[in-house]
């Protein structure tokens, strides 16, 4: 039965930035298909509810507290995985942002640090992650943004760093292949709080619901559903793919009040 090739069960996935949104919403997709789930978020707060909706699902959850950002924080996230529950089977790196910035307000500190922060945290991680995963088998999915792709202004550091992240999923999965599978999703406008930073007032909202041509923002679910996807046997012949989950979005026409440099 098709529907089969989209369960997982008895493997073991680990998703970070996992204390809400896109994060929150794929750990539990995972779990409704039949994973266990390690869920990584700055503060153990953040991750309450999401192991509750894990453990509902009637999987076990393994809430790690972390600063992926810290010297051998992601090592150590993908170790506690394998002592915890013995196995490694997907990684989902979703941690990334950086908030839109004018064009002489960028500097190099900023392009860096988004680097760090969308593309060298995901690294870590997988690099971490390879030993285990290439026993069962194991799939990387990369959450990387259609800002990587079009053009809007104030992403100068966000767009570049996520572009950065698209072509490292394909040189990855060039590397790992035919072992791990490795694929992106280039995520538009999906309705999270980090989201709502930019989108400060209503008529953000309906410039970028109007300017996305199936006239909606995305849901955390839309992109959760495509993670479930690229994880899972149904997505077994994708690598080096990215995605499009952005309701089609080609050009983005927002406003945000940032100066013309």
């Amino acid at each position: 039965m098709i529907l089969d090739r989209f369960r997982i069960p008895g493997r073991v996935a680990v998703v970070t930035g996992a204390g809400r949104g896109i994060g929150a919403a794929s750990a539990v997709a995972l779990a409704q298909a039949g994973a266990d789930v390690v869920i990584s978020a700055r503060t153990e707060e953040q991750l309450r509810d999401v192991a509750a909706e894990v453990e509902a699902a009637g999987r076990r959850a393994l809430v790690v507290p972390a600063d992926l950002s810290e010297p051998g924080a992601a090592e150590a996230l993908a170790q506690r995985a394998v002592a915890d529950f013995g196995r490694l089977d997907v990684v989902v790196n979703n941690v990334g942002g950086a908030l839109p910035r004018a064009f002489l307000d960028t500097g190099r500190r900023h392009l860096e640090n988004a680097f760090q922060f969308n593309v060298g945290i995901a690294h870590e991680l997988t690099r971490a992650a390879v030993p285990y995963l290439l026993e069962p088998g194991g799939a990387v999915v990369n959450i990387s943004s259609a800002m990587g792709r079009v053009s809007g202004r104030g992403y100068l550091a966000y767009g570049t760093a996520k572009a950065a992240l698209a072509h490292y999923t394909r040189l990855a999965a060039r590397d790992l292949a035919p072992r791990i599978r490795v694929n992106a999703i280039a995520v538009g406008s999906v309705a999270t709080s980090a989201l709502d930073i930019v989108m400060t007032d209503d008529v953000l909202r309906t410039q970028m619901e109007q300017g996305t041509p199936l006239r909606r923002i995305g849901e955390p679910e839309d992109v959760a559903a495509a993670v479930l996807f690229l994880a899972s046997p149904a997505g077994g012949y994708l690598t080096g793919k990215v995605l499009e989950v952005d309701g089609g979005l080609d050009q983005p026409n927002l406003d945000l009040g940032l100066p013309d440099l």
